[in-house]
């Protein structure tokens, strides 16, 4: 199988479970409204549509944008079905791909990228179903006021490893990102870790922007 018959194939088949998500997401709640017999306020429901489906549209362009040239096609129909990209499925495929030394946008490098994505979601799958099982026994445990502290700086723990290992190998390109980032989580003490996901892909955004204004400038003075 030559790479054009291997990308036709992973396209066909993001395409048909991302579809088949979106159907069993949409099944659940017609299903509870038609079996309970119970409809929405459907002004109310519009009205919160209203306020929220611009914002998660435009996250969403923008995550197709972002995450796609990093994780490869394989990867990218993945991660939109299994979830936890910025925090999970990312940083392994980050991994990944640095330890082998490959780019994202090479072949070597969307086989990469899919097969660490795909053990990152069955790792993260079992790790769930342990959770379920011991959730009782270990609620004593987790909700200790020792560990809070420990569960509170998982995600920053996390992304200032990786942090260290990309913001080195280039540091002029993150200083723009990492000021305007700072300037607006101080500002608007709002965004916490709950917006990570949305954060991301603007920072994202910002970085590219930014990386190639200063591309261009360069090229500019060097004329």
């Amino acid at each position: 199988m030559d790479n054009k018959q291997y990308m036709n194939k992973v396209h066909r088949a993001g395409a048909v479970w991302n579809l088949s998500m979106t159907g069993i997401l949409l099944a659940f709640p017609i299903l509870v409204c038609i079996i309970f017999n119970v409809m929405p306020d459907w002004h109310g429901f519009f009205l919160g549509l209203l306020a929220t489906m611009p914002m998660y549209w435009a996250v969403g362009v923008i995550e197709v944008i972002t995450y796609v040239p990093m994780l490869g096609a394989g990867g990218s129909y993945l991660s939109f079905v299994t979830g936890n990209i910025s925090n999970v499925k990312l940083p392994c495929a980050l991994n990944a791909l640095d330890s082998a030394g490959v780019k994202a946008n090479s072949e070597e490098g969307e086989v990469i990228s899919t097969i660490a994505i795909a053990v990152s979601s069955i790792v993260t799958t079992i790790i769930i179903v342990i959770g379920v099982i011991l959730i009782v026994p270990l609620t004593p445990v987790l909700n200790s006021p020792v560990l809070e502290p420990a569960f509170a700086q998982i995600i920053p723990a996390l992304f200032g490893a990786l942090g260290v290992v990309f913001i080195s190998r280039n540091w002029k390109i993150a200083v723009v990102p990492c000021i305007i980032m700072l300037a607006a989580f101080i500002a608007v003490p709002a965004l916490n870790s709950s917006t990570v996901g949305i954060m991301v892909p603007v920072s994202a955004v910002i970085t590219i922007v930014a990386t190639r204004i200063m591309y261009k400038k360069t090229n500019w003075l060097n004329k």
